[in-house]
């Protein structure tokens, strides 16, 4: 059976996960104009876009193998590792509720977009943290602010997309949506046009990038962040240098070789939590200038992204940096000459509105996928793909299709495979169990018993239980799976 024990959790505490399918849809596909921009583009010679990643996973270390988020554990065990910064965590993740305020109140022109995962907004909920929640909804929902403020969308349950099945990667992005409608209402979901993928994380296996672009497009977003070493041009070589300031669109084609596309906006490398800690975006910024795409001079963009409460910079040099930038636009108007902040969304609605065509955007796909077409040549099929991928791994250790995440120095595959198996397994349960159900009636989606099932297949999937290696956490995705299972 897929129903949790009752001892783990009651229906009641649910997450906003499913539910209301053809209400987010027919919200998040109204294709209009969703910023209210304050700048000319005219007067813009370069930008910069800093984006804040937030997350804690939902771990069953609650009374009797509840579920419980992990910052509420880190609130109850404060001895261990580095849970006495537990305090400060839960700071980080309302305090743009106080800096864009603020800031606005003195005349400045700040810009922040927010990246949380369905996890953590949950385990704010839990723990009734309402003095978070609400400075969040004060950014988020008073008109005031919402020229400064962009969220992203991103996985429910924080799952890197090449391992999650197939099947399931729509489900995560449907969650998050309905999960923060939930909380913030459906007007601000309509304005979450960009998506932030867990970990910087690229699906490059051709049929995952086509199924996760589709994915994408179908729950209504227009673009997507990529780490700059994750993709690569056509021909299969690294971005040049001016490229990875503009906007790129990025090309998945599958097996069957259908194509499809998505404008994306690429984070250059770099060590994420420092530059943005110190807002080097800025910085850079003031060293690019305007470029052309078609025949339309438009300016760079310097996109960055990083943990908004992780590490020592990101607790004491952003909160004395960040307030810095946006008076020194305010003041020093000449040395900051057409250098602005911008949010992502931002910035492709000023250049197509200027008469930029998205179709002009240089094409990328994602890394390595140009020696599996090479080797295919023009007999694409799923029997093709797979043999030129299998033979590129034997000629070469190092080729994979795991694809490509903000560090290329670990796996999210490898040595998992006691993870990995009761994952898979969970998910070919819950669509066994439910998929010909849906077919027949969508309203199962309203259903407790469908709710906890979802839930927990989600949740198996989060990705930090393959980040920190065997042991504790590794326990905590198989106990997930022994709950639901």
């Amino acid at each position: 059976m897929l129903t949790p024990t009752p001892s783990s959790l009651v229906t009641s505490d649910l997450p906003a996960i499913c539910g209301n399918e053809a209400e987010i849809s027919r919200a998040v596909l109204e294709n209009t104009p969703v910023f209210q921009n304050n700048l000319q583009l005219g007067q813009i010679t370069a930008a910069f876009a800093c984006a804040l990643h937030m997350h804690q996973p939902t771990i069953p270390a609650g009374a009797n193998g509840g579920l419980i988020c992990n910052l509420q554990h880190m609130f109850e065990h404060q001895g261990e590792g580095d849970n006495h910064n537990a305090g400060v965590f839960v700071w980080c993740y309302g305090r743009m509720g106080e800096f864009i305020p603020k800031l606005v109140a003195q005349g400045s022109n700040p810009r922040i977009m927010l990246d949380y995962s369905g996890n953590l907004l949950w385990g704010l909920q839990q723990m009734q943290r309402h003095d978070v929640l609400d400075n969040l909804k004060k950014i988020t929902c008073d008109r005031q602010y919402q020229p400064y403020v962009k969220w992203l969308g991103t996985m429910w349950s924080h799952a890197v997309i090449p391992s999650t099945p197939i099947p399931d990667i729509k489900l995560h992005i449907q969650a998050w949506q309905s999960h923060f409608a939930s909380i913030f209402g459906v007007d601000a979901l309509k304005r979450v046009k960009g998506f932030s993928p867990p970990e910087m994380h690229l699906p490059n296996h051709p049929d995952t990038l086509y199924e996760y672009i589709k994915a994408l497009k179908e729950c209504g977003y227009r673009w997507l962040m990529v780490q700059e070493h994750s993709v690569e041009i056509l021909d299969g070589s690294n971005l040049n240098h001016d490229q990875k300031y503009i906007p790129n669109r990025l090309v998945a084609k599958n097996s069957q070789g259908e194509s499809i596309s998505i404008t994306c906006l690429i984070k250059t490398q770099g060590s994420d939590t420092k530059l943005v800690a110190q807002m080097q975006p800025y910085h850079e910024a003031k060293g690019r200038g305007k470029q052309l795409i078609g025949n339309i001079e438009v300016p760079s963009l310097v996109t960055q992204i990083a943990d908004g409460e992780n590490g020592g910079v990101m607790m004491n040099e952003f909160p004395r940096d960040y307030p810095l930038v946006w008076n020194q636009l305010k003041h020093n108007g000449r040395e900051s000459a057409g250098v602005v902040g911008l949010n992502g969304t931002e910035y492709l609605e000023m250049i197509e509105a200027a008469g930029v065509n998205p179709a002009d955007y240089p094409e990328v796909q994602a890394v390595q996928q140009h020696k599996v077409w090479h080797k295919c040549g023009h007999n694409i099929s799923t029997e093709t793909v797979e043999q030129a991928i299998a033979e590129l791994k034997a000629e070469d250790h190092q080729f994979h299709m795991d694809g490509a995440s903000w560090t290329n120095s670990m796996s999210w595959v490898n040595g998992y495979e006691n993870v990995l198996e009761p994952m898979n397994q969970l998910s070919a349960k819950f669509h066994e169990k439910y998929d010909s159900l849906l077919a027949a009636d969508p309203e199962v989606t309203k259903r407790s018993d469908y709710r906890q099932a979802l839930l927990y297949n989600l949740l198996v999937q989060t990705s930090c239980f393959r980040y920190w290696g065997q042991g504790t956490w590794t326990d905590y995705a198989r106990e997930l799976y022994r709950q639901a299972a």
